[in-house]
């Protein structure tokens, strides 16, 4: 089963916490404002609700953050800017109330699906997981709380493996939402008791779970959303015979990516493969070859015949071709036919 927080109203669950935490000011804090710093759903969370209550607010986002993220929490009417000095109230997205806030998604999937036995929870600085756990943890103990963060960016992993917070040197990956150099204080103490496993997936895997998700559920998943998705696809957690959610957190993707994400998504799925090879310069030989790959009823979408790249021999050329195929077992068909007929494929992994 599917959570489907990407459905919420910010397109993400950061608007629980955000509006839980600030339904909790007394009136005197709401008069003086409040400003947090996010990269972007938080962010939304915390100027939607602002919004919604009459609240002051001011946001504070990094200039990588995605432009799409930008925009949407700047059409709530808050401020965007760099951190100063400010009369304004600051709060983390590891606060207590904003964990609470988060942890009502586990309620509702109690709710929902009450002999639940699996979650599947993405994990940036753990405010999610954290809330979730508690909740569910308290009401179905024997239930199991699995984290996912990237394998770029596996901070609480490395902390619970370690007993102790560690920050990592550089996250890069294209789930933006989860890319935490540190967990939180009061976050690694609630996972150190009540999550029971943290694993890792690829930028492949996550990527294929958003193509998935695109074209079997005709729902949008950003990066970190579809991180607990793609632990369920690729084996990392045992799904046999148990009754699982994975929470799909967010759905805001900036667009300019998704198009390199689905073509990422397509070769991990074995949909559209790129080969380099290099071939006699004759005449002929580079029209074999493409009737070659035709024959197996691969789709060419692209040639490039390269002459004069460095180091090649006088009377050889490169060719590299991108094809669309249906599985990995037809990338597999293609690299035969090419091979039996005296070509030397190379199937390129990563684009």
């Amino acid at each position: 089963w599917i959570k489907a927080e990407n459905l919420q109203g910010t397109g993400a669950f950061k608007l629980r916490g955000a509006y839980h935490k600030l339904h909790s000011l007394t009136q005197k804090e709401r008069e003086k404002g409040v400003i947090a710093a996010s990269a972007g759903n938080h962010a939304q969370g915390v100027a939607y609700s602002c919004m919604k209550m009459g609240i002051k607010g001011t946001i504070v986002m990094p200039k990588t953050a995605p432009l799409s993220k930008i925009e949407a929490t700047r059409s709530y009417g808050v401020a965007l800017r760099s951190l100063g000095k400010s009369p304004y109230m600051y709060y983390l997205d590891f606060d207590e109330y904003v964990i609470a806030g988060q942890g009502t998604i586990g309620l509702e999937i109690l709710d929902k699906l009450s002999d639940v036995d699996t979650v599947i929870v993405p994990i940036g600085g753990g405010g999610l997981i954290s809330g979730i756990a508690v909740a569910i943890k308290a009401m179905r103990p024997s239930c199991r709380i699995i984290g996912v963060q990237s394998e770029h960016a596996p901070s609480m992993k490395q902390s619970l493996e370690k007993k102790e917070i560690i920050k990592l040197q550089n996250v890069s990956t294209i789930a933006d939402g989860i890319a935490v150099k540190t967990p939180g204080k009061l976050t690694y103490k609630l996972c150190s008791k009540y999550v029971d496993e943290v694993v890792t997936v690829s930028e492949e895997e996550i990527a294929a779970a958003i193509l998935t998700l695109l074209e079997k559920m005709k729902m949008v998943a950003e990066g970190a959303g579809a991180t607990s998705v793609a632990a369920a696809m690729f084996g990392k957690v045992d799904l046999k015979h148990h009754k699982c959610v994975a929470v799909l957190s967010g759905g805001n993707i900036d667009v300019n990516l998704l198009s390199k994400i689905i073509d990422l998504g397509l070769m991990k799925t074995g949909r559209k493969a790129v080969i380099n090879m290099n071939v006699m310069d004759k005449p002929g030989n580079l029209s074999r070859m493409i009737e070659l790959i035709s024959r197996t009823g691969a789709n060419i979408i692209s040639v490039n015949h390269n002459r004069i790249q460095n180091a090649m021999l006088f009377n050889q050329c490169r060719v590299g071709v991108i094809i669309e195929t249906n599985d990995n077992k037809h990338i597999e068909d293609v690299l035969a036919i090419l091979k039996n007929n005296g070509y030397d494929p190379h199937l390129v992994e990563h684009v």
